[in-house]
């Protein structure tokens, strides 16, 4: 250990005096490590719009429900007034505030929606338009009519598939049908406030958003709600959220993240996950590679120096440490600048984005969320780290073969070959 101080000397003059081969190998690993940065940031930027698409048409981030509502969603089992205070207050707690940027109570019921013309199974959401409004993208996609307002009653907002087919328009009237608590059909006359299109055909065909008022009146529920969804300020936040609600929450409540309520969206972000680890393993197994031949062969023609130094004292285990002590600090040098200019890319990507409209059209579904095609890198830390976790490894396991090579180097036979 007494002599690590000398040997590490050796390595940094060894890179320093290898100028090309240093450069090379620096320059592979360095575009590496960068390409790697900025794969990930698009990556974590794509997901990142895919789960905000995706919790805004759908439950949240976090949603609040009755313990049991799910997967049935039968409406009888859903949280009266008295269960609706008891969330409020826990949600006016500085423990959640702070991470809530919005939380919309809601009815969800099957309905059957009918015109003069066609009659179509649906789903009614009951919701607050105020609250609606920031949290969902259905106002954003608005081809007719307008949105809800707080004071509508009798209005309601339906997808472009479902207004063809009933042959409505903004303005128009058609009868929605549910069962009320007790099981008998209560029917609702509503007119068209908005029609929207979001291009996913589920949506488009067979939602029908209204003020939950109206469906409290219509069914029977007063000041009632099927469950609650949150939209977080954060959303990698939504598991702490969630552990804080389960404590702070009694039994009768169930507390769910976007992963249990919109299993789907989990599976293609999990999937494409995966594809991006596949793709950037391969990318690293390529610079790996090409690293180990620079080094491999950079120690097969420096023969006579590695038995030089033996000559002088050092052990054929000192002399591979020399030779690791090379492919680290190369490792070191190349993967910082690797990262600072992977994360340089990224901050000027986040602020124009990339538009992939090209390559997947002006909209695109993943799960049943429209995602906007114009991508924005996001750098995280945790990523950081990971990368400088790849980098450390990467030039530790490239340096394994040439330190065994420079280790069975014999200084005599080194010498006698090159002069």
């Amino acid at each position: 250990m007494s002599r690590a101080g000398p040997l590490f000397r050796i390595a940094a003059r060894n890179v320093l005096r290898q100028r090309r081969r240093s450069t090379l190998i620096a320059a592979a690993m360095t575009l590496g490590v960068a390409t790697l940065a900025i794969l990930l940031a698009l990556g974590d930027g794509m997901h990142a719009q895919w789960i905000d698409a995706g919790v805004r048409l759908g439950d949240g981030h976090v949603t609040i429900e009755r313990a049991g509502y799910r997967p049935g969603m039968d409406a009888a089992l859903r949280l009266d007034s008295v269960a609706l205070g008891q969330v409020r207050a826990v949600l006016q707690s500085p423990e959640v505030a702070r991470d809530i940027e919005t939380a919309a109570p809601r009815i969800t019921v099957d309905a059957l929606a009918s015109s003069a013309t066609s009659a179509l199974p649906v789903r009614a959401l009951g919701v607050e338009p105020a609250a609606e409004r920031r949290f969902s993208a259905l106002s954003d996609h608005l081809v007719a009519g307008r949105e809800l307002r707080p004071d509508d009653r009798l209005e309601a907002l339906v997808g472009e598939g479902l207004a063809q087919r009933l042959h409505l328009r903004p303005g128009a009237r058609f009868v929605l049908a549910a069962p009320d608590q007790g099981g008998a059909v209560q029917e609702q006359l509503v007119h068209v406030a908005g029609v929207f299109r979001t291009g996913i055909r589920e949506v488009d065909q067979g939602v029908v958003d209204l003020p939950i008022a109206t469906v409290r009146r219509w069914l029977g529920m007063p000041g009632a709600a099927t469950g609650v969804a949150l939209l977080l300020e954060r959303g990698e936040r939504a598991a702490s959220v969630t552990r804080t609600l389960r404590r702070m929450l009694p039994p009768l409540f169930a507390v769910r993240t976007w992963h249990e309520t919109a299993p789907e969206l989990e599976a293609a972000v999990r999937l494409d996950d995966l594809g991006n680890y596949l793709f950037n393993g391969i990318l690293l197994a390529i610079v790996a590679l090409a690293v180990l031949e620079a080094l491999l062969v950079s120690v097969l023609h420096r023969r006579r120096e590695f038995g030089v130094l033996q000559a002088l004292g050092l052990t054929g285990r000192e002399t591979s440490l020399v030779v690791l002590g090379e492919g680290v600090l190369l490792a070191g040098a190349s993967g910082l600048a690797g990262l600072a200019l992977g994360l340089g890319v990224t901050w000027i990507l986040s602020r124009t984005g990339i538009d992939l409209s090209r390559m997947m059209g002006d909209q695109l579904s993943i799960s049943g969320a429209i995602v906007n095609p114009v991508v924005h890198p996001v750098a995280r830390l945790s990523r950081a780290g990971q990368g400088v976790l790849v980098v450390v490894v990467l030039g530790l396991v490239v340096s394994l073969y040439p330190m065994c090579q420079a280790a069975r180097i014999e200084s005599a036979d080194a010498v006698k070959l090159e002069g």
